[in-house]
This record gives structure tokens, sequence and C-alpha cells, in this order.
């Protein structure tokens, strides 16, 4: 099978500080792939936290992940320090997509790239729905996101 490429993008408005735990471990003593996306939901999280949503009311509707690639570039460790970047990309009408990068804060070496693909979701109709233009405006604002401080 051919090797999925994934491009980072050019700059990240969020950003946010994990520290890497022994659940986060597999049995090769590195991190693990499940891992590696539980990182990206705390980071989604807290980057819809700033915005001041939530995966069930973002702008008034919730959102749904539909798919995820991850490529993975090196080995996380045990104690590390990790910074997980992401950036909103390919807004449409009914959902967005983001884009994620998780290095090692002390020397930015690579541990990962990733992007996961979202969908907007009316829970009380039980439908898919448009993007809304209040959260499409918080996805497109471009300004940097503060982060919350770590372990928020």
């Amino acid at each position: 099978m051919a090797r999925v490429k994934l491009p980072v993008p050019e700059s990240f408005r969020f950003q946010t500080e994990m520290t890497l735990r022994v659940g986060d471990m597999n049995y090769g003593g590195h991190l693990g792939n499940d891992a590696v996306l539980a990182l990206l939901h705390e980071a989604r999280v807290r980057f819809l936290r700033q915005l001041g949503g939530t995966e069930l009311d973002f702008g008034g509707v919730g959102i749904i992940m539909t798919d995820a690639v991850v490529v993975y570039r090196s080995q996380g460790r045990l104690g590390e320090t990790v910074q997980v970047r992401l950036e909103p990309q390919e807004l449409h009408d009914f959902g967005f997509e983001l884009s994620y990068q998780v290095r090692e804060k002390q020397t930015e070496r690579e541990i990962a790239r990733a992007k996961t693909g979202f969908v907007c979701y009316d829970y009380q109709i039980g439908k898919m729905v448009r993007l809304p233009g209040r959260a499409r405006e918080r996805l497109a604002g471009g300004a940097p996101v503060a982060a919350p401080p770590t372990g928020a």
C-alpha cells in the first residue's frame, strides 16, 4: 500500500501542550496509535472551548467526526511534553476539516500529523445540517487562539 501524504499547513492558529503518560504508551514502549487520536481529541476539545463551543454545541449544532488520517513520523516517549497544533481547513456547506501536528516541545521533533473531517449534526432531529454562520466565522477567524493552561 502506498504511504499517505499529508501536507503540514503553513501556520497553525491553535496550539496546546500535553505530557505523555504511561497509559499513552503501547507494548513497544512508545506512543500508541490510539493515544495519538486521544491527543487530537483533547486538543480539539480545547480549541472548540476557546471558540466558545463544544462538540455537542458548536454554533448551535453538534459535530461528528467522519474520518481521520494519521501519518506517524517518529516515536513519542513517556514523560515527553508534546505540542499539538491545530488549524481549521476546508470549510464546506455541512462541515469542515481540522489539520494537526504533534511534536515534541523541546526539540520540535515531529511525532505525527493528522487530518480529521467533521459534519454538523442536529441531535434533536437526527440529521446532518449546514455549518452555521457563527461556527463558520469562528473557524475562519484567522487570529491565533490562545490555548488553556496545561492540564486544563
